[in-house]
């Protein structure tokens, strides 16, 4: 049986590049150079005009992309240079935050350093506000604890927004897990309604990026709309629901969740599970997905 850190080191279906496995051949070990190589690749779909970049509708479905074989085939059709040489920003591939850190994570993985995505809220973007957000965490072995990294945040961004932390090395007050969200805004610690993005807020808000969460801590790195089992539930008010989230929560709200219990939490809880079937908002509309796991 594996241990976390054995786990964590291993690919797992989104984040498997597959048949570009070799593109990562020639990266370096050393997480600040490869976050490198991500920014040199990707594009955030939200900052790109900021750059001087106005993207397309087709360049824009870009976020669609799921997995990172899908990635990686669709970032070599604009550029068929070596991935750790930077493109042109009209040549970069248009993503999110989540794109940004499952890709790191997928090549952390690759190196065999355990890593895994996260997915939470920024506490960096507005005042008094947790924005929607994904990062990575690896396990520094030298330091023996699990850093939290975000790949999104260039030199560009990091000065735009003014931050006072290093990117590579995120303190926990500044990155909000899933769980911690949750149990924030459910002991009345924080306002549900100043969690989420544009118009979307409140504890339903909360509640899907604690079980995206929890599929990531298995992973199973889903893009921040897609949608299944509890997510879907149109009440918050279900005794045995909240107790369930409740305990997601408290599991994974820690700076260090429990691997052997994450585990069993995720694969024990059918309502938790993402088990190949799901709604994801499309051009939209909830449309139905089927993805192989």
């Amino acid at each position: 049986m594996q241990n976390e850190q054995e786990y964590y080191a291993c690919q797992g279906p989104i984040s498997d590049p597959g048949a570009y496995a070799h593109l990562y051949r020639d990266l370096r070990n050393d997480v600040e150079s490869l976050v490198r190589v991500v920014q040199g690749l990707n594009v955030h779909i939200f900052w790109a005009a900021r750059y001087g970049l106005e993207l397309t509708p087709e360049r824009q479905a870009e976020v669609q992309l799921r997995t990172i074989p899908r990635r990686l085939e669709r970032a070599l059709q604009l550029d068929s240079h070596p991935l750790a040489e930077p493109r042109a920003l009209e040549k970069k591939l248009a993503g999110n935050c989540r794109d940004f850190s499952t890709l790191l994570v997928s090549m952390l993985r690759a190196r065999g350093i355990p890593a895994r995505a996260r997915c939470g809220f920024g506490a960096y973007f507005m005042p008094e506000h947790y924005e929607d957000h994904w990062v990575a965490e690896y396990w520094n072995i030298q330091q023996g604890r699990w850093v939290l990294v975000d790949a999104q945040l260039d030199t560009f961004q990091s000065e735009k927004l003014g931050l006072t932390f290093d990117p590579l090395d995120v303190p926990r007050d500044q990155f909000i897990v899933g769980g911690k969200a949750w149990h924030m805004a459910r002991s009345g610690a924080a306002d549900p309604n100043t969690f989420g993005i544009f118009d979307m807020a409140g504890l339903g808000f909360i509640r899907g990026n604690l079980v995206r969460d929890l599929a990531a801590l298995n992973r199973v790195e889903l893009l921040p709309w897609d949608c299944w089992g509890i997510i879907l539930s149109e009440t918050l008010d279900d005794v045995d629901e909240l107790a369930l989230l409740d305990e997601v929560s408290a599991l994974t709200a820690v700076d260090a969740p429990d691997y052997d219990r994450v585990r069993a939490c995720y694969q024990n809880n059918p309502p938790l599970r993402m088990d190949g079937s799901l709604l994801s908002f499309v051009n939209g509309n909830m449309t139905p997905v089927q993805i192989a796991l």
